[in-house]
Order: C-alpha cells, then structure tokens, then sequence
C-alpha cells in the first residue's frame, strides 16, 4: 500500500437502524490510481456504506476523511462539491430537461459561473461544447436533446455517467452501474470506467455483484459480510480465500477443505 496519504478514508465507520448493525466499524483507505471493488452478498452493508460515505446517509459513529479532511458532518452536496463523485443504482437526473441540459448543468456547476445558473448555462457555448463532448465519451451524442424521461434506462445510466465526468471529482463512485442494461449497452460503462482508472490520478469504487466485471477491472477487492470488513486485498487472492468463498459464494470452509482433499486425493 502507498506511503503518501490516503484520498478517502473511513474510520470506524458504523450505522445502526433500531437494533441493527448495518455497517459495523469499516475503516477503509484508498490511494490515487487504484480501483478497489467492494462485494460481498445482498444485505452486507455495501450500498450502505456507500451511502456513508457519499453523505446520504449520517453516521453512528466514525468519520469520513477525504484528503486528511474530515467531512463527517458534511451533507451529500458539500461532499460533491469537495470531489465525491457518485452514481447510485437508480439514476439521479433531471427528467424533463435533455441530456444535453442535464450534463451542461453540471459543467456550469463545476465552474460557478454565477448566480444565474439557468440562463448563463443555455447561453455559454463553451459549456455547450463541453457538455456534448461527455456525451460523446458515453455515446449519447445522437440522444443530446432527448428528455431523460423518455430515454431508455440504460441510456440513463450512461447520462449519470456523463454527469459524474463532468463534475470532475477525484473520487468516483460506481454503485453497480451496469445494472438493468442490455449486453450490448455494458461495454461502454466498462470502458469508461476502465478509462478513468488509466487516468491514475482518480480513485475509484465499484459495487458490483458481477464477479467477471470485478476481476476485469479492480487492483483491489474489499469484501463486506453482515456489516463488517471481512477480507482486504488483491484480486486473485481475496477471490480464492475461504472467508470470502463462504460469504460470497455460498460454500463453507468445511466444504471448501473437503473440496481440495477431493483434488488432490
């Protein structure tokens, strides 16, 4: 792990809802030029701490650090505006403005051009051009002055995508972003997200339940099970550990032992 001082951390990150756990004292840091995968099995707590740290949700206990800083007590929009970038499994857009409006929003707001968002965003051509050149890297060039309303799902997914790259945030974070497409639209989103991690200079996060996406993609994988931190490392190794075989997969270490006695007998 590198010496220079991690982009994102959490410390002891911990929420509760009534009697339960959901996310249970995750500390977690992540370097520049590195994407880590968080899986583990459906009520683990990662979309939960995701949300922890993105700001949608407030902290039992814990904190959140991002550049040394803490923003524990900052809101979802602060955190945006300190470079967290994030894509949720349901998309986040404005449904009766066009792709083109929603993402020349987003170029207007990373660089505060002033007071009068909405007229100053339609009349800059630069944001404009800006605008329509994110939504040439998602291919919805061709879709720019359709209503996201009526543009299909996985068209909605690679908008939010468009969103996200012009925020130009420092952290980017993908909640499973190939969910509901279609097999032929899946590429693109891989693409783009293995393009930022090319970048080295951005970190990013991945849920994923597709484990052929994980090993494709990540330098690390963090697995989380009933809340907690239960594995930490490498690809090949964290995917062949039996605590993760257990949790992911289904098997335990018993059937796994028994497994390998097999092979080898």
């Amino acid at each position: 792990m590198s010496s220079e001082q991690p982009v994102l951390e959490t410390r002891g990150l911990t929420i509760s809802f009534g009697g339960h756990i959901a996310v249970n004292s995750v500390s977690c840091a992540f370097h520049k030029g590195t994407l880590t995968s968080i899986v583990g099995p459906n009520g683990a707590g990662k979309t939960t701490w995701f949300n922890l740290i993105s700001g949608q949700l407030k902290a039992s206990a814990g904190q959140v650090l991002l550049k040394g800083e803490d923003i524990t007590g900052l809101g979802a929009a602060k955190r945006a505006d300190k470079g967290l970038g994030r894509a949720f499994q349901l998309t986040n857009l404005f449904p009766n403005l066009t792709a083109l409006e929603n993402v020349r929003l987003a170029v207007a707001s990373r660089y505060s051009i002033g007071h009068n968002f909405w007229q100053m965003a339609s009349r800059r051509t630069d944001l404009t051009d800006r605008a329509m050149a994110y939504l040439t890297q998602v291919n919805l060039a061709k879709r720019a002055d359709y209503l996201v309303a009526g543009l299909p799902h996985g068209d909605q997914r690679k908008l939010e995508v468009a969103l996200m790259l012009a925020l130009k945030p420092e952290v980017f974070m993908f909640d499973e972003p190939t969910a509901g497409m279609s097999v032929d639209e899946v590429p693109v989103i891989l693409d783009l997200i293995a393009d930022i991690k090319r970048n080295q200079d951005k970190v990013v996060l991945l849920v994923e339940h597709k484990m052929d996406v994980v090993r494709s993609l990540s330098d690390r994988i963090v697995v989380l099970h009933n809340g907690e931190l239960v594995a930490d490392g490498e690809p090949a190794e964290v995917i062949a550990s039996p605590v993760v075989q257990e949790a992911y997969l289904g098997a335990s270490p018993a059937d796994l032992a028994s497994e390998q006695e097999v092979s080898h007998g």
